[in-house]
């Protein structure tokens, strides 16, 4: 990965020596990022670590109405973008906005969490996250997800922006390839322990365009670290090419399970037990009082 450095900053944009150009016009201030990593190793219980630096990206769709993507829809495309802008940025919504156009907008500023994840599960090979808002950045495409899509409704000058900015974000925040996932992937329902609450990305996204592996490929860290299980509509909405992911993950976790001598189905509440207590933990680490809701 080669070197991005900021070559000029105004008031209103920043533009980088990869070719990316931010629009800051509309940011909007949200609460400092701040959070708790959890050690993977669960011999290290107790050795949490603080942390204020984004650890990852969480891709988004932002499943809003899209308009043909044709000349003769410009005004329309426009009107619609605009409109977008206005609610992500009332809503604190992520952190980048994308438009179909390819621009990139700075939303919330990386320094502060954005609303676009939160207790989300992920994990690389040291550490396990579970608050998403607060240790991942979110970067959204003005897209949608169609149940089992091959290929995302990406406009090409969106698939180019969103490398220039993956590039960007990498090299000034250290974010590890594999900590680079869409909401489909971490997006969880503590209510009732099922991955899949949101299903944007959960099929389509084109992580080699964007200048990363394929990381579909990766087991989902909520199967096989807490116990949770695949809501239905997710696999019905995410297709074939995620399905290795959440068989591997399964076994897994039955693998798991039998060296510890213990039933699957009681292997799984102690592992939820683990990610309740750590999910409270997470919260008065970030000084969050919402509920329990899927995210």
């Amino acid at each position: 990965m080669s070197q991005v450095w900021l070559v000029e900053k105004t008031a209103d944009s920043e533009v980088y020596s990869n070719g990316l150009r931010i629009d800051s016009r509309f940011v909007v201030p949200n609460h400092l990022r701040g959070y708790t990593v959890f050690p993977l190793d669960t011999r290290d219980r107790g050795t949490g670590a603080r942390r204020s630096e984004p650890a990852g990206i969480v891709f988004h769709t932002t499943e809003s109405r899209l308009a043909p993507f044709d000349p003769s829809e410009n005004s329309e495309l426009k009107r619609i973008g605009q409109s977008l802008l206005e609610y992500v940025r009332a809503k604190r919504a992520y952190n980048f906005l994308i438009d179909r156009f390819g621009r990139v907008y700075r939303v919330v500023p990386e320094n502060d969490a954005a609303n676009h994840a939160g207790y989300s599960v992920w994990a690389d090979d040291r550490w396990l996250y579970l608050n998403l808002n607060e240790s991942f950045l979110g970067v959204s495409f003005e897209s949608q997800t169609l149940p089992g899509q091959t290929e995302g409704q990406f406009s090409p000058a969106q698939a180019s922006s969103g490398a220039m900015l993956v590039e960007m974000l990498r090299n000034r925040y250290g974010i590890r390839p594999e900590n680079c996932v869409t909401h489909a992937q971490v997006s969880v329902n503590p209510r009732n322990m099922r991955l899949g609450y949101h299903t944007d990305w959960a099929s389509g996204f084109p992580f080699e365009r964007l200048g990363l592996p394929d990381n579909y490929r990766l087991e989902p860290p909520a199967l096989w670290a807490f116990g949770f299980e695949s809501d239905p509509s997710y696999l019905d909405t995410a297709g074939e090419r995620i399905y290795p992911a959440i068989a591997a993950a399964e076994e897994h976790l039955r693998r798991e399970a039998a060296q510890s001598g213990v039933r699957l189905a009681a292997y799984r509440k102690i592992l939820q037990g683990r990610y309740r207590e750590w999910l409270k933990e997470a919260r008065r680490s970030s000084g969050a009082e919402e509920e329990e809701t899927g995210n």
